[in-house]
């Protein structure tokens, strides 16, 4: 482990939980075979703490932060700039320190993104449905619009702010690229199967079995899927979560959110530092 000194930069992830997160572990081995003087931590943040914490890390000086579930969206409030791709999305997941003045970027779209293509999958020409709109939703989003998606169906749970804002969300890409987004109820099982039907690609964007709840999965069986659907889960942990068994079970190509994180923490990483994670030795280290 290096030696933390009086100049070493301290940078961040906040979100709940945060204890599963492989993030610390990536991070500052990217800083120490680079010889950057920075250490990366971890902090579980509750929702009602947000604020405080922010302008905390604020104060303290902190070079720049990750956020994770589920503060993107909120965070995108409380910081002093956002970045263009971030506007659109509504949300950030890494926030950098310019003298006291924090500007918000998205990465888990390019992420997501680079992540499709190392799984083998061009999303260029392809119809996406998406499980939430949350930050991480909104960014993919937002990133596969402008990357040439065409038609993206977001399934939100209705009857709260969230579907509101969820279409707000789509009439933003809409405007803003090619791409047409609509909104749909996710309790909605009829919506639900036609918008999978019309679909080449499904996407769940939600916490929904992650660790430590790890039976819970937003697609009620098999039948929703077909062998020629790619299936995709942004959640790691655990790395085969229950739609990504019912996905192997129904013959399709799948892949879970490993390299996700990989491609926008190596972004994230870049934006602090102005210089490349070794990706190909971290990719190696902890994503093997």
């Amino acid at each position: 482990m290096k030696e933390i000194t009086g100049h070493t930069g301290l940078t961040a992830l906040i979100g709940t939980p945060v204890s599963h997160s492989i993030s610390p572990q990536m991070h500052n081995e990217a800083f120490r075979q680079l010889g950057l003087d920075y250490v990366y931590l971890a902090f579980d943040i509750a929702p009602e703490d947000l604020r405080t914490a922010v302008d905390g890390l604020k104060k303290i000086g902190i070079r720049g932060f990750n956020v994770t579930m589920p503060h993107k969206t909120a965070v995108a409030a409380l910081v002093d700039e956002l970045t263009p791709a971030a506007k659109i999305a509504g949300a950030c997941n890494t926030v950098i320190n310019e003298d006291g003045h924090l500007i918000g970027h998205t990465t888990d779209g390019i992420g997501f993104m680079d992540a499709a293509k190392d799984a083998g999958y061009d999303l260029t020409g392809m119809t996406v449905t998406m499980l939430g709109c949350g930050g991480a939703a909104t960014a993919i989003c937002a990133q596969a619009a402008l990357d040439g998606v065409p038609k993206i169906h977001i399934m939100n749970r209705s009857g709260g702010p969230s579907f509101d804002r969820a279409k707000n969300f789509a009439k933003n890409v809409t405007d803003a690229s090619d791409c047409s987004v609509d909104v749909l109820p996710l309790e909605d099982l009829d919506a639900l199967r036609d918008a999978i039907a019309g679909s080449d690609i499904l996407i769940n964007a939600t916490n929904v079995g992650m660790a430590p709840d790890t039976d819970g999965c937003l697609i009620p069986d098999t039948s929703y899927l077909r062998p020629d659907l790619i299936v995709s889960d942004i959640i790691y942990n655990p790395r085969q979560t229950r739609l990504l068994k019912m996905a192997e079970e129904a013959g399709c190509a799948a892949f879970n959110g490993m390299y996700m994180l990989l491609y926008q923490g190596a972004a994230s990483f870049r934006i602090w530092t102005g210089l490349d994670m070794p990706v190909d030795l971290i990719r190696e280290q902890f994503f093997s």
